[in-house]
Formats: structure tokens, C-alpha cells, sequence
């Protein structure tokens, strides 16, 4: 039988017809015929999502519906983490599961865990904010991970015994509370467990010189005590926190431990995932980074970052879960205004936005600047111009302060600051423009860009806007640096930002790149760094502050 073609057969029929049971069990009774086990999985899949849409409309079928969307995730849940993840809660009330409740976010990691499992990674990092639900997912995977390979040792380590044991504590949970969790339905073979509470040690099946799970701190005995041989090992948040974070020699001698005893657990075979908060490019995620993108023994690992900051670019919460869970918008953007308060915008983008900052180097900081709460002084500004650092998307931001000059002091009343392509930022900065009453705009440009600054003229031309539209070479990278760093002490002394609650999206990015600005840095570093925030500012600063040319009316001579 071609199994796939019947399949076919009787997906449209399920898709062209009134609700009927019957090709649904037919589906599912050709899936289990199945031999190809990737086959079987895109059929089960097809079959859930089918099930999904009639269950809206199921009537006298409803219960039979359910029943088959059970039998459809415990199929496939021995060898997929998220139908294991879906199937192990489906008895709890909606609002007390922890995985479907947070699905929508924590899929992109769960797909990462899943091919790590399928030998497609060998590595990954993960970066999330606080209290969302990172070490709960990894406990969750880990008993999944249990039960799959039994046979294989596996590692939880983190800075603090407290956290190891709240990690064991979560993990036998989920193996062995069968009120809640329906981890033996899945894998009824591995119902016998052995513990060791006092060495936070789970054995999945016989007893093994390395258990299934050991749970142990970094600054734990790790030599000896577990050899993840094909195996996972987690690093969970080796940093304590922020006092550590702050020391360059603390950071240094946390690497030596890292390396030296939690990763020499490991071998060719062992899977590693890096979890936690990322306070510096010192701490082991960045310096385990580094080594794989720059270390010539290991361009041959497999790797993957994940980020999942607090705000995504439209400024919007992305752990805003059902039923309270989560940290809306507005409580994200409250946080992050006290971190500026408090002049520790660092953090905030560590904590929050999974970006590495080092405090120490950064250029600018929130107290270095005046502020005003969005009333512009009475009267027409001397002039109201706009500088744009110009860029094609790819990650790179098309950055232009609006400078609205009042004697010695220059307003910024709004800002350009966005990473899309040309057919996005051009009409931006025309509108803007408009809105704003610009009446000129400088574009710095090399010959890549020159057709950015034209483009820019062709937009104004569609809305009516008339401006003095010219453009400046670029500087090169060292050149850039240099001319931020030179024109630091006038951006401080006479830019005049909107305070941080009366902001935009747009705006509160701007700001943020400005403050994350470091001088400092190594060439990989600098590479990877954005400069187009303070890089505008400065450029704006070479136009307002520019010596004025004179010019004198007289008879000629001759």
C-alpha cells in the first residue's frame, strides 16, 4: 500500500466534507500501518491539526474527537519534546499547565531541544528574562530526555546548590506525580526510579555508575561525579549575579571553572545548552561563544542562539502569557524606566534583553544627559534639522535624531531608529520629516548609500515636503569611533532627550543603543557592536556646531 498517497486521499476528503469520525479513524488507522516513522509523524500532525478545526464544530462527535487527540500526542510523544510537552499537562485545568499556557513563545526553544535530540545540534544557548519559564522548560525536557535515552548520564549545573536542588525537586516531580503529570504513560517501560537525595542523583531503570541525572553546582564535586558520555549537560545562570558580573577577575576565574569542570564532563558526544542570564561577554555563555566561532578546534560544532528578549521590536511584552502568567508590556517598559532611573541601563538590556553589556567603557550613561518632558520652549527654533545614519535593514538601523535648535541647546523631539529595508525607512524619514517641520537633512554616504540619500529626496517629493536634502562621506570604523568619542562632551552638553516615559518605541531603542556605546572594544567586538544611535548624534553635531561661514556684501573693484 503507498501509504502517503492514501493518506493524501483521505486528508481531502476530511478537508472537502461535512464533520464525520469515520476518515479521521481511517487516518489514524493508516498511520499506525505505517512503517516510515517520518511519514507517520507528518500524518499524525496533519491529523491533529484536522482534529483542531473540526473540535469547533464537533457536536454528537466531540468526546470521540478528544479522545483521538489524546491517542495522537502519546503516539508521537516518545520521540517529540512538544507533543511530550502537550501530553504530560492535557489532564491539568488549562490555566495550571505550564507548557501550553507559554507554547506561542517557548516553541522556538522547544524546536532547538528537538533537533539536539535528533543529532542536528550539538549546542545551544538560550537567553530569556527572569521568572519566564526557562528552567521549568529544561526540567520539563530533561525528564523527556530521561525517558528516551535511559541509558544515557546526564548534567544540571548551576552557581548555587539552592538551584540544583530545586531543579532535582522539579524534575522528580514530573516523574513520579502521576495525579498530574502522565510521564509513565509515555514511557511505561521507565516507571522505576532511584534516588539519591543527598547527591541530587535520579536513575532512570537499573542503577548505572553515572545516573541518569546529576545535579550538582559548579563550585560542587564535579570530577568523578558524573561523565555526560552522549549524554546532555545544562549550564543554568553560572553567574550569581550582579556583583560578579561587575568584577573582570571574578568573570575570568568562573570561566577557568567552567571549562575546567563542567565542560571536561562532557565528550564528542555530549550535547551542551546554555541557559541563564547574559551579563557580560566575560561570562562562560560569551567566552564558550567566542571559542566556537573563533577557536579553530571547534568550527565543527554545531550551535544555535536563541534570544527571547522582554520587548520584541515593536516595544510589545513577548512573555505577556494567558491567565497571568506572564509580564505585560506596560510592566516590562515599568521596569525598564526604573533601570534607567537608577542608571543602570546596562542591566536592563542583560536581564531583560538578552544583550551583554560591559558597564565598564560604555561611553554614555542616563545621568550624562538633560532631559525634558515633551514641552519644546515657547517660540520658533533657530532651525530644526535631521542627521541620518543611513543602512539597507540586515540588522544594521537607519538612525536620525530630529534636532530642533533653541540658542545653545538642541531639542530632540522625535527620532528615526528602525532596521528595515529602503521601501520601509525612506518614507519614515520623509514623514518624519514633514511631521516635524525639517528644513534640511544631512545623509552620510558612501557609494553604497548615495542612492539611499536620492531615494530620500523622492519620497519628500511625493508628500510636498521641500528640504535642503545634502549629503557627508562616511568615516571609516576607527574614523566613526574617534568622531562619537570627540563629540561626546557636546552631545551631553547641549542635546535635550524626551524623559523615558513620555517615549516612543522608536525612541526608547534609540536611547538604549546610545547608552549600550563602548569605546573599548576588541575588533570581533567592534564588528558586532551597533553604533548608528550615537553615530547620528555625532553626526548631527558636526552639522549644528560647524563654524558658521560669513559673507560680506561689497562694490566690486573693477
Amino acid at each position: 500500500m503507498n501509504y502517503e498517497l492514501t493518506a493524501n486521499l483521505i486528508l481531502k476528503k476530511i478537508q472537502s466534507g461535512r464533520i464525520d469520525y469515520g476518515p479521521f479513524e481511517d487516518l489514524w488507522q493508516i498511520m499506525l500501518n505505517c512503517n516510515d516513522q517520518d511519514l507517520a509523524h507528518r500524518i499524525n500532525v496533519a491529523l491533529r491539526k484536522e482534529i483542531g478545526r473540526a473540535m469547533k464544530s464537533a457536536g454528537e462527535f466531540a468526546g470521540k474527537f478528544y479522545d483521538l487527540y489524546r491517542r495522537s500526542l502519546l503516539f508521537d510523544a516518545p520521540n517529540y519534546l512538544d507533543s511530550y510537552l502537550l501530553y504530560i499537562e492535557i489532564d491539568r485545568p488549562l490555566e495550571e499547565r505550564f507548557y501550553q499556557t507559554r507554547r506561542n513563545t517557548l516553541k522556538p526553544i522547544v524546536d532547538a531541544l528537538q533537533a539536539l535530540a535528533d543529532d542536528e545540534l550539538d549546542e545551544l544557548f538560550v537567553a530569556q528574562p527572569p521568572r519566564t519559564g526557562k528552567t521549568s522548560l529544561m526540567a520539563f525536557a530533561m525528564t523527556w530526555l530521561m525517558g528516551k535515552y535511559p541509558g544515557k548520564p546526564n548534567l544540571y549545573s548551576s552557581y548555587s546548590d539552592t538551584i540544583t536542588r530545586s531543579f532535582y525537586n522539579a524534575v522528580y516531580e514530573i516523574l513520579t506525580d502521576k495525579e498530574t503529570y502522565l510521564f509513565t504513560d509515555v514511557f511505561p517501560q521507565r516507571a522505576k526510579i532511584k534516588t539519591n537525595a543527598a547527591d541530587e542523583t535520579i536513575d532512570i531503570g537499573r542503577k548505572k555508575h553515572y545516573p541518569s541525572l546529576t545535579c550538582r553546582s559548579i563550585d560542587g564535586t564535579l570530577n568523578g561525579a558524573c561523565d555526560v558520555d552522549g549524554g546532555f549537560a545544562i549550564g543554568d545562570d553560572f553567574v550569581s549575579g550582579y556583583e560578579e558580573a561587575l568584577s573582570k577577575d571574578r568573570m575570568i576565574k568562573l570561566w577557568g571553572k567552567v571549562s575546567n569542570n563542567y565542560i571536561s564532563r562532557g565528550k564528542a558526544t555530549t550535547k551542551f545548552i546554555w541557559v541563564g542570564t547574559r551579563w557580560s561577554n566575560l561570562d562562560p555563555e560569551g567566552m564558550r561563544l567566542d571559542l566556537l566561532e573563533n577557536g579553530s578546534e571547534n568550527k565543527s560544532r554545531r550551535f544555535k542562539v536563541i534570544n527571547l528578549p522582554a520587548l520584541d521590536e515593536k516595544d510589545q511584552s513577548n512573555f505577556d502569557y494567558p491567565f497571568k502568567k506572564g509580564f505585560s508590556t506596560a510592566a516590562y517598559k515599568q521596569i525598564r524606566e526604573n533601570f534607567e532611573r537608577n542608571n543602570d541601563m546596562a542591566s536592563w538590556l542583560a536581564q531583560y534583553m538578552g544583550e551583554p553589556i560591559e558597564r565598564e567603557g560604555t561611553l554614555f550613561t542616563p545621568d550624562d544627559f538633560r532631559y525634558y518632558n515633551g514641552e519644546l520652549p515657547p517660540g520658533q527654533p533657530d532651525r530644526v534639522f535631521m542627521a541620518v545614519d543611513p543602512a539597507y535593514g540586515g540588522g544594521d538601523f537607519v538612525a536620525s535624531p530630529v534636532c530642533m535648535q533653541y540658542g545653545d541647546l538642541i531639542y530632540v523631539p522625535g527620532v528615526v531608529y528602525n532596521n528595515g529595508d529602503k521601501s520601509v525607512t525612506q518614507p519614515i524619514i520623509a514623514s518624519v520629516a514633514k511631521k516635524y517641520g525639517v528644513s534640511a537633512i544631512q545623509v552620510e554616504v558612501n557609494k553604497s548609500t548615495e542612492p539611499y540619500k536620492e531615494g530620500i529626496g523622492d519620497e519628500l517629493k511625493k508628500i510636498g515636503h521641500k528640504v535642503t536634502l545634502f549629503s557627508k562621506n562616511s568615516s571609516s570604523p576607527i574614523a566613526k569611533t574617534q568622531k562619537i568619542f570627540e563629540k561626546a562632551p557636546d552631545i551631553r552638553e547641549h542635546f535635550v532627550f524626551l524623559d523615558s516615559g513620555v517615549r516612543d518605541r522608536e525612541y526608547a531603542k534609540f536611547m538604549e543603543n546610545v547608552f549600550s556605546f563602548k569605546i573599548n572594544l576588541s575588533d570581533n567586538q567592534k564588528k558586532k557592536q551597533h553604533d548608528d544611535a550615537p553615530d547620528s548624534l555625532a553626526q548631527a553635531c558636526d552639522y549644528l556646531f560647524a563654524k558658521s561661514i560669513k559673507f560680506t556684501i561689497f562694490n566690486r573693484p573693477f
